[in-house]
């Protein structure tokens, strides 16, 4: 899933509702030193022209497009003209009311990094495939800033690096020499991803509940989404109870695979300049832009 996740990531899918979204600037492709690397945390819509696959796991992944109409049946029309069926809506579930101490965690939560201008990190990835019953492990840095800035260093086991920038996702391929643009509609992002960067809601899309961990550094919350979510099926954030910050986030896809991305050092508001998102790549490097309309 971004972006996911994460947006991503990732999220798995960056990275502001459309509502809120604010323009962010253009990453620059430059020439220059080859970057560091990864796998996307969040990918192209499913509607958008797709870039080739990438190596890697997305947390959170843009809902998919709408089916095209069914094949004509061959019966004859009917007789009367008839009126159109409304869209059908999506089933929306109740959230039951959060414990008290769920409910401060999540609005310690929420102000933390509503307040966090920028913040960098060291991440572990581990994507537990539940079908081939193995797990892939990745280490790496991510950077942000607001509004909407996002990079993902990946350094082990593959050097690959992610940006996110406004409504678009730029992946650099060190070994294969080539730097890929695509389109990402970023207001399909789950607040499960934009929370992290001040925007979204967790309690308006989730019920949450406090799960229980041997294992957890910090406090587990269970997220399950109040809507049909083809994306995943459920979110677990483990949460520092003393700062109300993020130390670990699992995406649980909709095979049961598991997506879980470990925040290590995280330093928040230490002035990161927009320049840190700018992709610098050698001049033979191959550009793949999938966001410009091909010629009919």
């Amino acid at each position: 899933m971004f972006l996911e996740t994460l947006l991503a990531t990732l999220l798995s899918s960056q990275a502001v509702p459309a509502a809120q979204a604010v323009p962010a600037q253009p990453v620059l492709v430059a020439q220059g030193a080859p970057a560091g690397a990864g796998k996307p945390l969040v990918t192209p819509p499913t509607g958008a022209t797709k870039a080739p696959a990438a190596q890697g796991v997305n947390p959170v992944t843009p809902a998919p497009t709408a089916k095209p109409p069914a094949a004509e049946t061959g019966k004859p029309a009917a007789t009367a003209p008839q009126a159109s069926a409304p869209d059908a809506k999506p089933v929306v579930k109740t959230a039951p009311p959060m414990t008290p101490e769920v409910k401060t965690l999540v609005d310690r939560m929420q102000a933390f990094y509503e307040k966090t201008g920028d913040f960098k990190a060291g991440f572990r990835q581990d994507y537990k495939y539940k079908t081939f019953k193995r797990t892939q492990t990745s280490e790496g840095v991510v950077t942000y800033k607001k509004p909407g800035l996002m990079r993902w260093e990946y350094q082990k086991p593959s050097v690959r690096t992610f940006v996110l920038a406004g409504n678009k996702v730029y992946m650099y391929d060190p070994p294969a020499q080539s730097l890929t643009v695509a389109s990402m509609d970023t207001s399909q992002l789950s607040a499960s991803v934009t929370f992290l960067f001040g925007q979204g809601k967790l309690a308006d899309e989730f019920a949450i509940t406090k799960g229980a961990c041997k294992d957890c550094k910090g406090t587990l919350l269970v997220l399950d989404p109040l809507k049909v979510e083809p994306r995943f099926k459920q979110v677990r954030l483990e949460v520092d109870p003393a700062t109300a910050q993020v130390l670990k986030s699992t995406v649980v896809d909709p095979d049961g695979s598991e997506n879980a991305i470990s925040f290590l050092d995280l330093k928040t508001n230490v002035g990161i300049s927009a320049d840190s998102f700018k992709m610098d790549v050698p001049d033979d490097t191959r550009v793949d832009d999938f966001t410009k309309q091909k010629k009919q």
